[in-house]
């Protein structure tokens, strides 16, 4: 196990806990997932589609690094790196987005 996969983990955790959290916070069915430069939403996804979709996302995004790390172990070079960032990112990412959605609801 990667000392990354601490961190991930410790993300994945972090994303659930958000979620649970968030999800009787956020009043709309639908919950914007990107924004235009000038702050207007550019798609919608369904509410648990946002909140748990993530979750998975991150989930996949890990068995593919795990794949590739045991499949293609000569092509792949800093995995542990790219899978500490990704965690990061994924987490602040989740959090300000359900954090949005709380604020435009009200």
């Amino acid at each position: 196990m990667l000392t990354a996969d601490y961190v991930f983990w410790a993300a994945v955790a972090f994303m659930a806990g958000t979620n649970l959290y968030y999800s009787t916070r956020i009043k709309n069915h639908r919950v914007a997932m990107q924004w235009r430069l000038n702050g207007k939403p550019t798609w919608y996804a369904p509410k648990t589609v946002a909140l748990w979709g993530t979750v998975a996302f991150a989930l996949a995004v890990r068995l593919l690094i795990w794949a590739a790390m045991t499949y293609l172990r000569d092509k792949v070079h800093g995995a542990e790196v790219g899978l500490l960032l990704f965690s990061i990112i994924m987490a602040a990412v989740h959090f300000f987005t359900l954090r949005a959605a709380v604020q435009t609801a009200n």
